[in-house]
Formats: structure tokens, sequence, C-alpha cells
């Protein structure tokens, strides 16, 4: 199995948070099981790592074999969830134990005598991404709203829709991340490791403005001293309701939505999930249903390709 370089290059980095002592004898032991299957799972690698890291210095702090396959049992999965139960929020726990789960069912370990758990809920459904009349009314929205108000709500609905930025990426967006190498070239965020990372054409005015009146501060809430809190951007749409029957501003759809739109230009899954920091293209398929059918005649010009 051959990872891409940015892939192999988190996996080879990640080291948790406050990492014990013990980290160094289960290290080896994390990295490789995420990189065998990473690319069979839907998650992306940076969750796998915080996922399998927990469980593995839960394991090695209560005793266990130093060994993947013992940490993967069902029931010490189900044992290091609960014992997270005091920390984490009840969904979170139950995202914990999928996650796990499908680690241990992607290693197919299950051959050796384990069954394959049994499935407590349906797969989680992707975010719906807006209509197109719908983010048309959120974008004439935003652009009335006044003074910074209407600057973050630009710049909120341009970095998810434009960029397809994670919460934590689209918070640490300053001006200057976002140039044109020479002129007439496309707008790119130089501050994300991940490649390519290209602004959708729609939006490339738009952040172009808003990373020069920026300059060296955040795009979004500029003002704030903390680089990022868990409720920062959900606390600002909460308290910035549109009007005239829109729905409410959601990153997550508007992240949604640059997936599809991607999708239904027919472009290349690989590289969608590359500009979207996803381990692989099988993340994609939660969005297929979303995709409409091509017609007869592109399909035709689509699988006949380029004359000789």
């Amino acid at each position: 199995m051959v990872l891409d370089p940015d892939t192999s290059a988190k996996i080879t980095r990640y080291r948790p948070r406050e990492a014990p002592p013990t980290w160094e004898d289960v290290a080896p032991l994390v990295r490789s099981v995420v990189a065998a299957t990473v690319t069979a799972v839907p998650y992306d690698v940076e969750r796998l790592l915080h996922a399998v890291a927990g469980l593995a210095l839960w394991a090695e702090a209560n005793g266990l074999p130093r060994d993947p396959d013992s940490w993967l049992r069902g029931e010490v999965i189900d044992a290091f969830v609960l014992s997270r139960a005091g920390v984490l929020a009840p969904t979170s726990v139950q995202t914990y134990r999928t996650w796990l789960r499908r680690v241990r069912d992607a290693l197919a370990w299950t051959d050796r005598g384990e069954p394959v758990p049994p499935k407590l809920h349906a797969p989680a459904n992707p975010h719906e991404p807006y209509s197109s009349q719908e983010l048309a009314g959120l974008r004439h929205w935003a652009s009335h709203l006044r003074g910074q108000q209407r600057t973050d709500a630009l710049a909120l609905m341009g970095l998810g829709a434009g960029f397809r930025l994670m919460p934590r990426e689209l918070a640490a967006t300053r001006g200057r991340d976002l140039r044109r190498p020479r002129a007439g070239h496309p707008l790119i965020h130089a501050g994300i490791r991940r490649t390519p990372v290209a602004a959708r054409a729609q939006w490339e005015e738009e952040l172009a403005e808003l990373a020069e009146l920026a300059g060296g501060n955040y795009l979004f809430r500029p003002r704030r001293t903390t680089p990022y809190a868990k409720n920062l951007i959900g606390s600002w749409s909460l308290l910035h309701q549109p009007s005239s029957g829109l729905p409410p501003l959601s990153v997550g759809r508007l992240r949604a939505g640059w997936i599809v739109e991607l999708m239904c230009d027919r472009i290349d899954h690989d590289l969608i999930a590359k500009a979207a920091g996803r381990a692989s293209a099988a993340s994609l398929a939660r969005y297929q249903h979303l995709v409409p059918p091509l017609d007869d005649a592109t399909a035709i010009r689509l699988l006949r390709g380029r004359p000789a």
C-alpha cells in the first residue's frame, strides 16, 4: 500500500497532546495500524490517529498486551469508550466506537473468531448541500449585512464554499494566506499544507478583496484573541440568522456543496479527496447519491475521449 506524501507525513509526525512516556512504546504500532487502514475507512487520518492512539494508551495503562489485536477486540473497544463517557459527549462516545470498530474490520481480524459487531445505527448521512437558489440567497443576504457582520458572513461562505476548509483551518486563515503567485494566476491558499488548494472561480474575486482588507489579521472575526474555539463558528451562525426564509448558514453544508459541485463536474475523485484533505477517494461515496446521472450525450462524449 502506497500512501500519498501528505498522509504519510501526518502519520509519521503524529504525537498526542501531553503524551505520556508510554507513547514512545506504542507509537510504532499506532502508526502501523493507521497506515494499514486509512485508505479503507471513510475518516480523516488525523481522526484515526487520535482514536487509535487514545485506545492504545488506555490499553497500555490498563495492562493489556502491547498488541493491536488485543486493543481492537470488541470488548476492549467498548470498555475504552465507556471510560471516556464522563469526558466526551454521548454522541462522541458512539463515534469513537464506530471509528475503532471500522478500523478493526478493515484489518480483517474478525477472521480470528471474533464476530463482526452488529451495526447499532444507520450510516451517518453527510451534510446536505444548499440548493443553488439557497446559496444565491445566502450570498445576497451576506453581502447586504453591515460592517464586520458582512465581512464575517462572506468569509465564512467564501472559505467554506470556495476552499472547503475545515473549521480549524477556516478560523486560522489570515488575509496574507490567500494570494496569487502572479497576475492572472488562480487564487490559492498558501497556509494549508495539503495541495492543491485553489479557490473555486466563482469565489475568487470576493475572497481576494477580503484578503486584501484583512492583511495580517484573521478573515473571520479578526478581533478575537483565541486562534480557535469549538463554538467559534457555530455561535456566530446562531446569532446571525438569515431572513426571508433562508436556511441558517452552515459551514458543513457549504463544504458538502464544494464536494458535490466538483463531483457533478466529473472531476477526478482522487483529486477531490486530496484537495479536501481526505486520505482516499473512498470517503466520497457518501455523496454519490447527490450527483445526478449523466445524460446520454455527455456520457458518450466522456467515454469517446479525444480523437487521436
